[in-house]
């Protein structure tokens, strides 16, 4: 990349933060709220590394008010937040529950009157449990369910979404839920895992024509996929192909249907000895394949892949989060994923900006009349409060020096003006998170914030990278 002094952002570029639903709203027994398949899975002894759950997280259920104020000291212009599933739609029976419409009416109403737009994920991972009892994104039928859900709650909300966005990052509820059972629901099965795929495709497909249904045309509507950027390990023929094998199976296995309107015949030729693909039933892609207007883009880091000998189990990448060449595949097709190298996150990723460049080129390359978002970008550092009487009267006094996330941010966004420069369609950037949070099956020991938060007290304080961010924010460059 450039090496310069200066970047800037187009006009109308939108700045934002992003967290979900439960990893920071808290709130578990309360508002009518039921269980999610999160708080099931969290119940189970060492599934998660600090045996912590959701009950409380960052209690944003009651703090979200003290939230928003955060977000209008940063400036930005956009929240991306999700909906909970169980707190809209608490039993099998279908009812919707008003207290959890009343709830989040507020949060967006509070929203726009700070004069921020409200990007609202509908699925961020917390199915009901009581669809999992019904068999869980396996189940064909649960797409349908997810399909009455947006509509009721597209109905309720109305216009005050700013964006709709299907589905967060599918590829883990499908790879991480029901391949490597790393994730809730905690399922071990690559059939599951592929068919997962799809009906997350139809729920998707679904979803889009729920809110347009209800709110017209003109409703904004984005999906959230966290692409793989793979990397071969060298040359060879037969690790090229081994890269191909694993873009296959983490990327194109959702551009290809929700863009396209198909799935590649490579997908279906490498799953051959796991599944037959019958669950794609005729007219499946006209349901899948909806205008967007919007392409929303999670990236963190790369992978490297090789071609590999056979294995007997799929294991997970660094910290539990399995990488691309430990997708489903047929022993004679299977591919490994390389160590990272360099200086690494707290997740244990690796740091390569030129890899968002590089995505968000392809991308516009590919679909040159779809705007792209990029949805989520940070990275999780071990932090510590310091005592600075010369800090800003916001803070308290307390500050979190954390350089390796300020410089992470600063890389990272470098790499998103020259991808701009060069042409790319990029239309907004969130950052990951607002708040330190629940980190899945990690649990409260990573910390992904530009804010941290004190889960003992609840206290917010600042980190430099929410201070750099601000002004970022500000000046529209950097």
């Amino acid at each position: 990349m450039e090496n310069r002094e200066h970047y800037t952002f187009p006009d109308n570029f939108t700045w934002g933060t992003a967290t979900a639903s439960f990893q920071v709203e808290g709130g578990a027994h309360e508002g009518g709220r039921t269980d999610s398949i999160w708080d099931t899975y969290c119940a189970v002894p060492g599934n998660i590394l600090d045996s912590s759950n959701g009950d409380v997280a960052c209690d944003e259920y009651h703090r979200y008010g003290q939230d928003i104020d955060l977000m209008k000291e940063l400036g930005v212009g956009a929240y991306r937040f999700s909906v909970a599933w169980p707190r809209i739609v608490p039993q099998a029976d279908g009812k919707i529950n008003q207290q959890g419409v009343d709830y989040y009416k507020k949060v967006l109403d509070d929203l726009r009157d700070a004069g921020i737009k409200p990007v609202v994920t509908l699925y961020h991972w917390d199915l009901p449990q009581y669809l999992q009892n019904a068999g869980g994104w396996a189940n064909r039928d649960i797409a349908m369910r997810y399909g009455d859900y947006v509509s009721s709650l597209a109905h309720a909300l109305g216009d005050r979404v700013e964006v709709w966005t299907t589905l967060n990052e599918p590829w883990c509820t499908a790879y991480l839920g029901y391949g490597n059972g790393c994730h809730a629901p905690g399922i071990s099965d690559y059939a599951q895992a592929l068919e997962t795929v799809h009906h997350l495709n139809l729920a998707h497909g679904l979803g889009v024509q729920a809110v347009r249904a209800e709110l017209g045309e003109s409703a904004q509507v984005s999906v959230t996929l966290n692409l793989q950027v793979t990397r071969a390990a060298s040359s060879a023929a037969e690790d090229l192909a081994a890269k191909e094998r694993a873009d296959l199976i983490a990327n194109e296995v959702f551009l290809g249907p929700m863009l396209e309107g198909r799935y590649d015949e490579r997908i279906i030729k490498a799953t051959s000895g796991i599944t037959d693909w019958s669950f794609n039933r005729s007219g499946d892609m006209e349901i899948i394949q909806q205008p967007l207007n919007v392409l929303g883009v999670n990236y963190y880091s790369t992978v490297y892949v090789r071609a590999c000998d056979p294995q007997p189990e799929i294991a997970p990448g660094p910290s539990g989060r399995p990488t691309p060449g430990r997708n489903p595949m047929p022993a004679q097709e299977r591919v490994e994923s390389l160590a990272p190298t360099g200086e690494l996150t707290d997740m244990g990723w690796n740091q390569e900006p030129e890899g968002l460049r590089d995505l968000l080129l392809e991308l516009s390359e590919r679909f040159p009349g779809l705007p792209l978002m990029v949805t989520e970008n940070g990275s999780a550092w071990q932090d510590n409060v310091s005592t600075d009487s010369s800090s800003l009267n916001f803070t308290n006094g307390k500050i979190v020096h954390d350089p390796k996330r300020v410089a992470y941010m600063d890389v990272h966004l470098k790499a998103l003006a020259d991808a701009i420069e060069s042409g790319a369609n990029v239309v907004g950037y969130f950052a990951w998170s607002l708040l330190d949070n629940f980190e899945w099956s990690l649990g409260y020991s990573k910390r992904f914030g530009i804010i941290r938060v004190d889960y003992e007290t609840q206290e917010r304080i600042w980190k430099d990278s929410g201070l750099h961010f601000r002004e970022i924010v500000r000046a529209n460059a950097f």
